[in-house]
Order: C-alpha cells, then structure tokens, then sequence
C-alpha cells in the first residue's frame, strides 16, 4: 500500500511540473514573442538570351555567369557586362539591359556563316593594311543585317584594358561616323537620274582640278577632259560629279539625303547609333555643297551608307533591321530604272580588285581624307567600297570600311579586296554559279 502511494506521488510531481514548465513556456512566448523573418524575395529570372535567325545561341546565362558560344564573333555587336552582376555595359547587352535582365529574349537578323565569314575577311585585310580599325557590313534586299563586323577581333570574357586605348570592344559599324567619300557618288548620280538633271551619258568638261570660293577640288585619278556621267564614277572625278551635281539645287540634294535617312538620329530604334553629324543646306556655300556631292563635308556611320546603298538594288529604302520581330515600312526614293541604270554602271566601272571571274559584281570605291586638328589630314584616311552581290540582280549589299590603313590607303585597293572575298563566299552560300559569258 505504501509503494502505491509512492508511484501516485511521483506521478502527481511529475506532472506537475510538467504543468510548471508548460505555463513558463507559454509566458515566455507571451512576453517575447519570436520575430518572424521576412519572407525571402523571388529569384530573379536567369538573363535573356540572344540568338542568331538560325536559333544559334549568341549570349546566354550558365551557372558560371554570362558566356558567348561563338566566342569571338559578333562580339563587338552582342557586347558584355559586369563581370559580377552581369548588368550590360556595351553593346545589345547594354541597349536592351533593362528587357534581358527582366528575362526576354531576342532574336537577331544575323546569320552566323555569313557572320563568320566577313570577319574573316576582315580580319585579314585589316592585318594587310594595317589600319586602326575596320568594319563590314552585310545587308540582304530586305534590309536584314546578316552580318555587322568589326575588327580587331575582341574576346568578351578576356581581361579588359583601357577602353580609351585599347578600341577592338567597340561597334564600328554603328558608333563611329565617318566621312563616306567617293562612295556618295553614286548616290549623286542616282538622285541626278531621278530627278532628270542628268543621264549616263550626259556629258561635262572635267579638268583635274576646279577652284570653287577659293577653295580647290582635285581629282586623284588621270581622265579625259570630257567625261559622262557613267565616267565620271569610273574615275571617281570629284570635279565632274560636283559640276554636274549644279544642275540641282541642295535644297533637293538634302531632301534625297534625308529620304535616305543620311540625316536619321533613330536609325535602329531601341539600340545606340552615332547621329550623322550634317549641317542645314541654307548654310551650305558653294564649296560645301560640292564638297557634300563626292561624301565630304558630312559624317554617317556604316551602317547608315549601308542602308542608303541598299536603296539602288530597286529604289526602295527599307529600313535596317536586326531583330526578327522589327517592323519597318519601304520608301520608295528611286524608281526601279534609276537603280538598275546606276548599278549598271558600277558593274562597268568596277575597280579591278573587286572583280570575280564569273560574275557580274558592282560597287563603289571610297578614300576619305579624315580631319584631324580642324584640318584634312594627308595621312589619316578612310578606305571604303560599296557594292552589290552580284550586281544585276542583288541578293546582298556590302560595306568594307577600313580606316587609317598605312601603305596603300585607296579604297581600290584596300577595301575593295575584302568585298571581292566577301562576294565569292556569299555566292558559294547561295549556291550561284558562275554566269555563261554574254549572259
């Protein structure tokens, strides 16, 4: 009876001082109740991705950061970000920062052989002629940019030096505005064709060299004194072009150049392009607007030139596009017969290094003299050719820009090998064979 009592006992303490503990327990999560955390915030979504037409990633998120699978390609176009946080600093990874980091992606207009195989290009003739830098562009007849190149090469996950000397990161073909030279031309001529002030054969007495408001206009390549139109961009003669160029007002010259979008500060909405740097034609001298007929006297990037000569493959200016959901509406600037008759015309004149057996390419040279200290340089120039692949019926435009090459510095003889290489890879893309003779 006794043990009974006990184990009653020990029961009884027990469970009062289980009682004892719970009612401590809940005074103390009465006095201090525990702090509740804040709930977590949502995961960012990884970064957009940017493709090429074919679906080939171009920059993607991985679990180690941002990388690019084509490495060197395209890379001053897609540009790169902080290392860290992956935030854009140049390039599309900048211009579209803001959508990327939301987790859209894009796909761009560019085709990755065609990509390929301008830089190529490129990067070959940029080491022959030793220039600064050097850009290439090509565009097709609906205005797609399928390749937007530039040179010296630029690795995006390598170590960056100082981006004031070291240049190789930056898009040439959009940011930097240069002086087009004779490759205006023939868009010139064009607008001469149009608005009936001229035809192929209209001729016009051209001595090497005029002086207009005291100041002089050369031509660099020796010609008859009597040249036609078509001549006149066979060699290149910035005095006839600038002679014939008098039977239009600038008013009307400045008109075309805005039709053809030379003056557009919006070329490629939603993504940095450098501002043509053009004055007003009311302030235009003479001299200036002379000067304005052969490409001097105003800047445009490339890809500006590009899409104003992409115009002469039927008359039409289609704006450049490259991103697959871009919309842009055709202007017609010149009619189809002013095209193919100037493009005729390049065919015919075509610098001999720009030739290939076989096919009827067509283009224009280019050399720029480039101001330096408010005066034009006799050392810094630009080489240019612009032209069409093949020259009868364009499936391509392409623009080779190649600046400050050292040596030979004439667009003939700089630029105008890169578009030939260029041509030969595109019509081997395309499966063209070459033309029967006489066709």
């Amino acid at each position: 009876m006794t043990v009974g009592v006990s184990r009653v006992s020990w029961v009884f303490l027990g469970f009062a001082l289980w009682v004892a503990l719970f009612g401590l327990g809940l005074y103390s999560l009465i006095a201090r109740p525990p702090r509740l955390s804040a709930p977590l915030p949502p995961a960012a979504p990884p970064r957009g991705t940017l493709y090429a037409q074919d679906g080939t990633p171009l920059a993607l998120d991985l679990e180690e950061g941002r990388y690019y699978p084509l490495g060197k390609s395209a890379s001053q176009l897609l540009g790169f970000g902080e290392r860290g946080t992956g935030k854009g600093l140049e390039g599309l990874e900048r211009d579209l920062n803001g959508a990327l980091e939301a987790g859209r992606s894009f796909t761009l207009t560019l085709d990755p052989w065609i990509q390929a195989l301008a830089e190529k290009a490129l990067w070959e003739g940029l080491a022959r002629s030793r220039g600064a830098f050097g850009t290439l562009l090509v565009m097709d007849r609906e205005g797609n940019l399928r390749a937007v190149a530039n040179g010296p090469a630029f690795d995006p996950l390598a170590p960056r030096g100082d981006p004031n000397r070291d240049i190789s990161w930056r898009n040439h073909a959009f940011l930097v505005p240069l002086e087009p030279g004779s490759t205006m031309k023939a868009l010139t001529a064009a607008m001469l064709l149009e608005e009936g002030a001229a035809s192929l054969t209209t001729r016009v007495e051209a001595p090497m060299q005029r002086v207009v408001d005291e100041w002089t206009i050369k031509d660099a390549v020796p010609h008859p004194p009597v040249l036609t139109l078509a001549e006149v961009l066979r060699y290149s003669s910035n005095v006839g072009i600038s002679l014939l160029a008098e039977a239009m007002p600038k008013q009307v010259f400045y008109r075309y150049m805005e039709r053809l979008h030379l003056t557009d500060p919006t070329l490629l909405p939603g993504v940095r392009v450098a501002s043509p740097i053009v004055t007003p034609p009311r302030t235009w001298s003479p001299a200036a607007y002379a000067n304005h007929t052969f490409g001097q006297g105003f800047l445009i990037t490339p890809l500006h030139l590009t899409a104003a000569f992409n115009a002469l493959v039927d008359g039409l200016y289609r704006p450049p596009r490259l991103f697959i959901q871009q919309e842009g509406q055709a202007e017609r600037v010149f009619s189809p017969a002013t095209a193919r008759a100037i493009r005729q015309a390049l065919q015919e004149g075509l610098a001999p290094r720009a030739s290939l057996a076989g096919y009827p390419l067509a283009g224009k040279t280019g050399t720029a003299q480039v101001v330096v200290n408010g005066r034009y340089s006799q050392e810094v120039f630009t080489a240019w050719f612009a032209g069409f692949v093949p020259g009868d019926e364009p499936l391509y435009t392409v623009v080779v820009a190649v600046h400050y090459p050292k040596g030979e510095i004439h667009g003939s003889l700089v630029a105008a090998p890169i578009f030939r290489e260029v041509a030969a890879g595109l019509l081997a893309y395309r499966g063209v064979p070459p033309y029967a003779e006489g066709r």
